[in-house]
């Protein structure tokens, strides 16, 4: 009867409560109140950062409600339709409480909570003066308890009676340091640290970690804030991630990776550490997983990824290829603990807004001035601290502008500003993998702003980019140095750059034959922004480009990098040396299976734009080679029809090239050779 919530579906501070239905019978409703209290009254043994006295106080007359509840089912007592209303009104109110409890305790939401202290106190008010309604009215007289019980339950009414608005003095001591704060950090004036330490302590976030996880919260929240089209509450949050961003980058000396966790145990971080992060990725989707789970074949997949391969009727193992007996998923808890002590140390979300489509053009500017005064402090102090710092403290500074300039594009161009692309690059020659990786990945972050990409060409950054690229100290570096690359070459200048410099074709194609799926694709979106430059079209046929990329067509890939590679050969059969090559490898029979395939309609485009090209410059060869499909015919007219139009387009130009060299050949067929009508059916 309980109504269960998942926390990612509910905002905080909101309280989605179902009123019993009139029908259920006195017994269930009984029950499910008594678990709800029990539920209430676990939350003594919780932690609350603020709202101490309003939460003690709520969970203490609950704690009374419920001994009252228990001896009315202990001894199976009548209840009268009144006292069924009754409980039924107070089981409304149990259900608003268990939710804000909830939420005074929710991780990474101290801040927040506190920052809304009054409304907090209001609702544990409205609430409480919510209970004394019910029991006002309630016919103890009729429900045969003990006295003593009685009367415990007429004190209650009587102090819910008679409650008043308790707003915690320290609560609000605390929350008016942190406007002070903010004040200062508007008006570009750095803040004491004792003074800010003061409000941490208080609400006893005490390390890197746990002023992460209220950054996430809070980032969360906008996330949701502009989802629902409200934008009322972005100024506080948006200068909350400001504050609290400036805390973690400042304040705390942690490792760059963070010590989130301090009660897993060794082994758990051990085999972190010799994990390759990409592992953590469902090889369908190449997502995070969040619900890890292994199939008869031992593979692991996310498991909304391999239900939807299963519902479109697959029934082959997708990275193995072998046909699975049954479709039985069991779940990996230890790979699941794994990623999400990966996610918490590496600043990743897990939440469900990770998958939203954000729109990030709103952080163009600050959320709020003070939001906008804390993150340049901040940003002069990562760029002191990577020009001056221990190794250490570079390290740091590094990771924290990877985390600042995630998905910010504000974030992005105060830290440009600060001077901290010349730092970083220096610190793409450590000998320490953390270090490089923590350089490289804050440098792909800032290259997706247009000051960044400026800024990287300009300090010399192409050569310590591509070193890095060729020889970096672990695959997870090179694979991200080719998504820098790949933003770096969006410029037409640069991409002649990269393309005239020694080795950086190369190793992006080295990339291709050596990556996990992340990275592969990586290279292979930097090849295709490169050959935008026609110069670097023939280096990229001196290479094994067009082998490497026909055998990912043929393998057990994802759409999104089959699509990819579809493009680059797509690109360079445009040009006859590019079409031969393409000819020389086991490309026809393959293209033709894609467009029969699963292949996205983007992909079935650059298939049809392919052989198309192979005609055009390879002659009858090819088109016989085709013409002999006899599949291939009906694939072409299913495209004319509901492919794109650039798709439709190209598949009636080969339907024509067929018809044509059909025509003229038939002349030489036998009469028993008949030809298949479809060939003739005119195509507009």
């Amino acid at each position: 009867m309980i109504q269960k919530f998942d926390r990612g579906d509910r905002r905080i501070l909101t309280f989605p409560a179902v009123h019993p239905c009139d029908a259920v019978s006195p017994a269930t409703l009984l029950e499910s109140l008594i678990t709800l209290s029990h539920n209430i009254c676990s939350y003594q043994h919780k932690f609350f950062a603020t709202q101490r006295r309003n939460a003690r106080e709520t969970i203490r007359q609950i704690g009374i409600l419920l001994i009252f509840f228990e001896e009315i089912r202990d001894h199976k007592l009548n209840l009268s339709k009144a006292a069924v209303l009754c409980f039924s009104e107070l089981h409304l109110a149990f259900q608003k409480i268990l939710f804000l409890l909830e939420d005074c305790t929710r991780e990474g939401s101290r801040l927040c909570i506190l920052m809304k202290c009054n409304y907090v106190a209001t609702q544990f008010h409205v609430l409480i003066r919510t209970i004394a309604t019910p029991l006002d009215v309630l016919p103890l007289g009729s429900i045969d308890v003990p006295c003593e019980i009685r009367e415990l339950v007429e004190l209650v009414a009587k102090q819910a009676r008679k409650a008043k608005l308790e707003i915690d003095p320290d609560d609000d001591s605390a929350m008016k340091r942190v406007i002070l704060i903010l004040n200062q950090f508007e008006n570009k004036f750095e803040p004491e640290p004792g003074f800010i330490k003061r409000v941490l302590d208080y609400l006893e976030i005490k390390n890197w970690s746990e002023c992460h996880r209220e950054i996430r919260f809070l980032n969360e929240e906008i996330n949701l804030e502009c989802l629902d089209g409200s934008e009322r509450g972005l100024p506080l949050l948006s200068s909350l991630v400001g504050f609290m961003s400036y805390c973690r980058g400042v304040l705390f000396e942690a490792s760059a990776r963070g010590a989130f966790d301090q009660t897993v145990g060794v082994c758990d971080h051990k085999l972190l550490n010799s994990l390759n992060p990409e592992d953590f990725r469902c090889p369908i989707s190449l997502e995070l997983m969040t619900d890890p789970v292994t199939v008869s074949t031992g593979q692991t997949y996310d498991r909304a990824s391999i239900r939807k391969w299963f519902k479109a009727g697959n029934l082959l193992c997708p990275k193995t290829g072998e046909k699975l007996p049954n479709t039985e998923l069991v779940p990996n808890s230890t790979l699941r603990k794994l990623i999400h002590q990966f996610c918490a140390d590496n600043g990743v979300s897990l939440s469900k807004s990770r998958n939203t489509n954000r729109d990030i053009t709103r952080t163009i500017v600050a959320g709020s001035p003070a939001a906008g005064g804390a993150i340049e402090l901040l940003s002069d102090f990562l760029a002191n601290r990577l020009y001056y710092g221990t190794r250490e403290h570079k390290n740091k500074g590094a990771h924290e502008i990877r985390l600042l300039a995630k998905s910010n594009i504000f974030n992005r161009s105060c830290l440009v500003n600060a001077g901290t692309i010349p730092p970083l690059l220096n610190l793409l020659d450590s000998s320490d993998p953390t270090s490089q990786v923590n350089a490289i990945s804050a440098l792909l972050k800032l290259s997706k702003h247009d000051s960044g990409k400026k800024a990287i060409v300009e300090n010399g950054g192409l050569k310590p980019i591509l070193t890095v690229l060729k020889s970096g100290l672990n695959l997870e570096a090179r694979q991200i140095s080719a998504a820098t690359i790949f933003y770096l070459s969006s410029v037409h200048e640069y991409r002649k750059l990269i393309g005239a410099t020694p080795g950086a074709i190369p190793a992006l194609v080295e990339l291709i034959k050596e990556g996990t799926s992340c990275g592969k694709k990586n290279a292979v979106v930097a090849i295709f922004t490169l050959l935008l430059h026609n110069p670097n079209h023939q280096k990229v046929l001196e290479t094994e480009t067009i082998p490497l990329l026909v055998d990912i067509l043929g393998g057990p890939n994802t759409d999104e990098l089959l699509t990819d590679s579809l493009a680059v050969l797509s690109t360079l059969a445009v040009m006859i040396e590019g079409s031969v090559a393409i000819l020389q490898t086991p490309a026809l029979p393959v293209l033709i299976c894609l467009l029969n395939s699963s292949a996205t309609p983007v992909g079935k485009e650059y298939c049809a734009s392919i052989l198309l090209s192979l005609c055009n410059h390879c002659g009858d060869e090819v088109v016989a080679t085709l013409a002999k499909d006899t599949s291939l015919m009906r694939l072409l007219y299913s495209l004319v029809a509901d492919g794109t139009s650039h798709a439709s387009k190209k598949a009636r130009w080969l339907i024509k090239i067929l018809q044509k060299f059909q025509e003229t050949s038939s002349s030489e067929l036998t009469p028993s050779a008949a030809v298949p009508q479809e060939w003739f059916l005119h195509a507009r």
